[in-house]
């Protein structure tokens, strides 16, 4: 298959991964339908397909599987990038909103994945590419609940794999690091409305100055387009890898973790 029969779906093409990744995958000359909560914000990218979702109305979610197949009578590519990350304690948090966590970052793209899945297993092929983070391979202070959904994510996608080998579906594990996005300010307001002023806030401000230096501070994080480099790899190799780990501090964050065990890990990860 040519890579202009190739249908793509993208969640959060609006900005960042979503939108750097949408842009190339066009230029390469996918077929790309992108989501958004607003279809005004993806205007700007050329070409693209535009489809109202919310990752927490199944409805909407519905409807845009719907519309794919109708115009193309396929999809080759899920690729689930929609997410953001709530920081706050686990004890100030309020379960609602922990459970809203879950709703974006792992029930709507479960969902959404059912939908296309027998659509997959019709065509006998195609490529489901979900994005966790390193953070789902590692942790940070009062990032609980956003760890949770990715460490969720990681276990999740590994049984799908298993589970659609059979009917020629590939699932690929994207594990970005830093990356130049509102994904930061985002945590850090969140962090700030949940844990200023109670019994954490003085992590909570240690915490919040290493983010915003590392999320302001100049050449500090990789651009979206290092994402989009690994997504194009994935949708064109015929047997991609089923992790691709890129971006800053990804690798060297996950080494320690992995090999220098949890102590030294927590004095590197706490801010002073």
């Amino acid at each position: 298959m040519t890579n202009i029969q190739k249908v793509v779906l993208i969640t959060g093409a609006s900005s960042g991964i979503g939108k750097a990744t949408a842009e190339k995958l066009l230029e390469e000359g996918y077929i790309v339908y992108g989501s958004a909560r607003k279809t005004e914000e993806l205007e700007s990218i050329k070409g693209i397909r535009a489809l109202k979702l919310d990752m927490t109305d199944y409805a909407s979610l519905e409807k845009a599987v719907e519309k794919v197949i109708h115009e193309q009578n396929r999809i080759d590519v899920l690729f689930n990038n929609a997410g953001y990350g709530q920081y706050g304690s686990v004890e100030e948090t309020p379960i609602e909103d922990a459970k809203y966590q879950f709703d974006v970052n792992l029930f709507g793209l479960a969902r959404l994945t059912q939908l296309v899945l027998p659509h997959m297993r019709k065509q006998k092929s195609g490529t489901i590419i979900n994005t966790s983070s390193m953070g789902g391979k590692i942790y940070t202070p009062l990032g609980a609940w956003y760890h949770a959904t990715k460490h969720a994510l990681e276990g999740w996608s590994d049984c799908l794999r298993l589970e659609v080998k059979s009917f020629g579906i590939d699932v690929v594990i994207i594990e970005p690091g830093g990356i130049q996005t509102s994904w930061g300010s985002i945590a850090i307001k969140k962090m700030m409305s949940i844990s200023g002023s109670g019994p954490y806030k003085k992590l909570m401000k240690a915490s919040a100055e290493r983010m915003k230096s590392t999320y302001e501070g100049q050449g500090s994080l990789s651009p979206p387009s290092v994402i989009a480099d690994v997504v194009s790899k994935a949708v064109a190799s015929p047997r991609p890898k089923t992790r691709y780990v890129a971006g800053k501090y990804a690798k060297q964050l996950m080494f320690i973790r992995k090999y220098l065990g949890d102590r030294i890990f927590d004095r590197v990860i706490t801010p002073k």
